[in-house]
């Protein structure tokens, strides 16, 4: 708290608390050339269907044409636009003087459902738009504004040349696009944000918290008596306390080491002190510009009593990034590595096999591969892979020898113990099988509780078999009995979900030499702790869904994953198991 006391003390360079008057580079100055703003409408689209938007642009007096030019989005345009706050007027002298680029300025409205009759109310979306904590508003901004605007101005594609602002719920869209998408929205200003329990926003400090930092720079402002009079100190609004929650929100990007400004007035819920701190805000927002906008590990990893534990900077570092291994693929299915460190993965789609090392240079092990989708090495040297079109388990010798392995196996995934037994996942059937060394079936998991078995993967010390549910938010761990059945389930690791899907989206998980659980979902790779819970959520390769997920390379020290046809690594300071070397991991935490 010390820190946002400081910005507290330091709020508005000089303005009096009670007297927040708008500055001279909110006033129209002699001299400075005007920017010019149009208004426009968006009929409807997809997102919010039968729901026209209002929105403006500015376009600065120094645009040029022939340049690609960044822009800015202001949601609740109007007000933005308007002349409590005069954004076109700060941009006019803010760029004038150098401090902001030539930006293109869009300011939009949320969108109003006209009624069929005028006996009927309009459907009002800006709640449903802004306070939603889903990319569907991003995906309105990058499909059909953004594109709109594009077909009249010369917009830069670098997302460090994109800003987005809001106000009260707009401030929380506002984030919610950058965090969604942070391939396009960098730079983020929050007014008198709405984080607080209306539509899910006040689960957000605990989710940035876990989740790995992404390259974003957020301003935020609120004033202490948001929402509280004398008589309720507690604050008025069932929703909760806007200081307080807009505190932890900025305490929370502290806490995951991002490039954050909380400033703290004495007003309530209006903009009078974010608009008479606007030029401040936003010279602190572009500052340096053009230099991009980049994660930092957080600065406290380098003082005492820093305690790794569910860090994400305990797994990656920030400065060793995802990297693609290969070219695109049409598909990628599963990922795996054998003892000499090689790294083997399938194309279903194609029908092949593919291997590639340490250069990450990428030959094709096996042509027609029976549509092979999963994939795992065994204690014996051999490649084992799923051919669910076949419906059968096979292996492969080095030379790429194909042997049946099993008959009349539907198997999505396949995980192999140090004696050569097999369990894999029938997820149309809602059910785990187990082969033995003699290459006998039977069923070890039949029940009902898991509704789509989708990823497999065995403890350190393959005590375990833990169960990926591509559906609920639960996934599995069983106790392997000694005659391979599966005992004592427990639906033990809780995962975050996303806002709009009722699925987790697992489709892969494998686990470190502590113990560590490490499944790929629809909201990232979510590592959970021994002890069930989840505790980090690193990054995807890129935006899209996450496939199959290994650790591999020769130490094991690589984790490997794919979005769509693309095949990624990244170097990890945890090292895998490989299933002919089992360990024991540590206790757990408490």
């Amino acid at each position: 708290m010390r820190r946002i006391t400081l910005a507290i003390l330091c709020a508005s360079a000089g303005l009096l608390a009670e007297d927040y008057a708008l500055g001279p580079d909110s006033q129209p100055q002699p001299g400075v050339p005007k920017g010019v703003v149009t208004r426009y409408k968006l009929e409807p689209g997809k997102f919010y269907p039968g729901t026209p938007h209002n929105y403006s642009i500015y376009v600065p007096a120094q645009y040029n044409a022939s340049r690609p030019a960044p822009f800015m989005i202001f949601l609740d345009g109007s007000g933005a636009a308007g002349g409590n706050v005069r954004v076109p007027v700060v941009f006019d002298n803010l760029i004038a003087k150098g401090s902001l680029p030539p930006l293109i300025g869009i300011f939009v409205d949320p969108g109003v459902l006209p009624a069929f009759s005028d006996s009927a109310q309009n459907r009002y979306e800006r709640i449903f738009e802004y306070d939603s904590i889903s990319g569907r508003y991003a995906r309105f901004l990058i499909e059909e504004l953004i594109p709109e605007v594009a077909k009249k101005y010369n917009l830069s594609k670098d997302p460090n040349d994109h800003a987005i602002s809001g106000v009260s719920t707009g401030a929380v869209g506002a984030f919610m696009a950058a965090w969604e998408r942070p391939d396009q929205f960098r730079r983020v200003l929050s007014f008198i944000g709405t984080f607080v329990s209306m539509k899910g926003a006040d689960t957000l400090p605990a989710l940035i918290r876990k989740t790995e930092p992404k390259p974003i720079r957020i301003f935020m402002q609120d004033g202490r008596n948001d929402h509280v009079i004398a008589g309720q100190p507690y604050g008025t609004f069932y929703a909760g306390s806007w200081p307080i929650n807009n505190q932890v929100v900025a305490e929370a990007f502290e806490f995951a080491g991002y490039d954050v400004k909380l400033v703290l007035g004495d007003e309530g819920h209006n903009m009078k002190h974010g608009a008479a701190i606007m030029p401040e805000a936003l010279r602190w927002l572009w500052r340096d510009y053009p230099q991009p906008i980049v994660v930092h590990e957080p600065a406290a990893m380098r003082q005492p009593g820093w305690d790794p534990r569910g860090k994400v900077y305990s797994i990656v570092s920030a400065d060793k990034p995802w990297e693609q291994v290969g070219e695109t693929y049409q598909t990628v299915g599963g990922i795996a590595s054998d003892k000499e460190g090689a790294v083997f993965f399938a194309d279903p789609a194609a029908n092949r096999i593919y291997k590639t090392g340490a250069d990450a240079k990428v030959g094709v092990f096996k042509e027609n591969s029976g549509g092979a989708a999963a994939l795992r090495f065994g204690a014996d040297g051999k490649l084992y892979a799923s051919q669910p079109a076949r419906k059968r388990v096979v292996s492969y010798g080095p030379a790429g020898d194909e042997k049946v392995v099993a008959q009349n196996v539907e198997a999505g995934d396949l995980a192999l113990t140090a004696k050569g037994e097999i369990y894999f996942a029938d997820t149309a059937h809602k059910r785990v099988g187990y082969i033995d060394a003699k290459s006998r079936k039977r069923f070890v998991y039949e029940g009902a509780e898991i509704p789509m078995p989708a990823a497999l993967s065995l403890s350190p010390d393959q005590a375990m078999l833990i169960v990926g549910d591509g559906q609920s938010k639960f996934s599995w761990s069983f106790q392997i009995a000694p005659d391979g059945s599966l005992v004592n389930g427990e639906p033990f690791f809780r995962l975050e979900m996303p806002e709009m899907s009722p699925l987790s989206g697992v489709q892969g998980v494998t686990v470190d030499s502590i113990g560590q659980v490490y499944f790929a979902s629809a909201m990232g790779i979510q590592v959970c702790e021994q002890n069930g819970r989840c505790a980090q959520i690193l990054s995807k390769p890129e935006h899209g869904t996450l496939g199959n997920i290994a650790f591999a390379g020769k130490d094991l020290n690589w984790i490997y994953s794919s979005v769509g046809g693309k095949l990624f690594r990244r170097e990890a300071k945890q090292h895998g198991v490989a299933p002919w070397s089992p360990v024991k991991p540590p206790k757990p935490p408490l």
